[in-house]
């Protein structure tokens, strides 16, 4: 009894932490545009520069997941969720171009290393309790960042980008500080110091397939995260607040899909989920493509992210539940290719976009949420959760 109390905790405690990483994330977003006046640079530069936020995150990656084998997801997710609280600050407040790609580089590591052991520390959730709370989890990822993004556009609009950055830092830092003493801990829990010299790379060929259905189906979400405003505003004339309102619906739709969507998953299984839901997100990325106004854009990306909700936790989930695998090593590895796709692509795809415009890179986007939802079979160990709720339910 006591120790299904401290796993329902336990759950709560990583949603918050998966809800504070989307309030930075969803605040960070209607950032971006601010950067290209505040250091007098183009879309390619800035393209750059997210690149730089992206090879942050996913060399962490790679060191994350042996972290968490030696050390265990929590003490590795509480050390990277205090060091969150500063990321956002730092790029928000530094002085030149240089110092601003510095802190973007340290952003992208802490995030991504926050995010693997978050994830990780979800899935031992789950087999404390016996059923799925991964999708639910990641709703609270999208929750956060829709609340960070609406807050964040309202703010930077009224009192400005420093004043937001600040706001942002106290409520992460808040909600750190009570969360992390409820998180659960794997066990055993003692240290293992060999497990921080084993391989960075697997030879599992079945997770690296997964980590390519992750990235095809982070792609877009990063496309929409760092490009839709700047597509809104300069190519649909939407204002600063409107234009920073496109990644904030898409966020929304998919907290409201991902808190539905264990139900969802435990009902008709990973694979059909998984196949359904990225038929609906290429209609909608087609949607947003072709709008002839920023309102029918946002709603295609709306619809959009109604599909991406559940793919992308039922993929970390079927990494976490490979036989043969520690959870943090496999979903390490599927999480460093799928955080390509949401960090690193869209740095590629701003210099595209610069030369054949937003809407041909958006439409062509849909074809890879098309392969994701071809290859849908590949996640099925995602049902290894699934059997759990039929001895427990929440």
């Amino acid at each position: 009894m006591q120790r299904n109390k401290q796993a329902i905790q336990g759950r709560w405690a990583v949603s918050a932490m998966f809800a504070v990483n989307g309030f930075s994330t969803g605040a960070w977003a209607p950032q971006i545009p601010l950067l290209l006046p505040r250091y007098q640079i183009t879309e390619a530069t800035l393209g750059l520069m997210i690149l730089v936020l992206g090879l942050g995150a996913v060399g962490a990656m790679l060191f994350a997941g042996r972290l968490i084998s030696a050390y265990g997801s929590r003490r590795v997710l509480r050390c990277f969720a205090f060091a969150y609280i500063v990321t956002l600050p730092l790029v928000i407040f530094a002085p030149t171009i240089w110092l601003a790609a510095l802190a973007m580089a340290l952003f992208g590591a802490v995030m991504g290393s926050m995010d693997v052991a978050m994830n990780a520390n979800a899935v031992e959730v789950e087999r404390r309790l016996g059923y799925a709370i991964m999708s639910a989890s990641h709703g609270f990822w999208s929750l956060g960042a829709f609340v960070g993004g609406v807050c964040g556009s309202y703010i930077i609009a009224t009192w400005g980008a420093e004043v937001q950055a600040l706001c942002v830092g106290t409520v992460t830092a808040v909600v750190v500080m009570a969360a992390s003493p409820r998180l659960i801990a794997e066990v055993p829990q003692s240290p293992k110091p060999d497990a921080v010299r084993q391989p960075i790379f697997t030879r599992d060929l079945s997770l690296w397939t997964l980590g390519l259905l992750a990235l095809f189906s982070m792609v877009p979400e990063g496309a929409v995260m760092d490009w839709a405003a700047i597509y809104l505003n300069k190519e649909l004339g939407a204002d600063l607040f409107r234009s920073g309102l496109a990644f904030a619906f898409f966020a929304g739709v998919m907290a409201i899909m991902r808190f539905v969507g264990d139900r969802i998953r435990n009902r008709f299984g990973a694979v059909k989920t998984i196949r359904y839901s990225g038929l609906i997100s290429a209609v909608g990325m087609l949607i947003a493509a072709t709008s002839p106004t920023y309102v029918f854009a946002i709603i295609g990306f709306s619809i959009s992210g109604i599909g991406v909700a559940n793919m992308i936790p039922i993929l970390f989930s079927a990494a976490g539940n490979q036989p043969g695998h520690n959870p943090g090593v496999a979903i390490s590895t599927v999480t460093m290719l799928g955080y390509a796709g949401i960090l690193f692509a869209p740095s590629i795809i701003g210099a595209i976009a610069e030369h054949i415009g937003f809407r041909v890179t958006y439409a062509a986007l849909s074809l890879m949420l098309l392969f994701v939802a071809w290859h849908a079979g590949r996640a099925v160990a995602a049902d290894g959760v699934r059997a759990g709720t039929q001895r427990a339910t929440p």
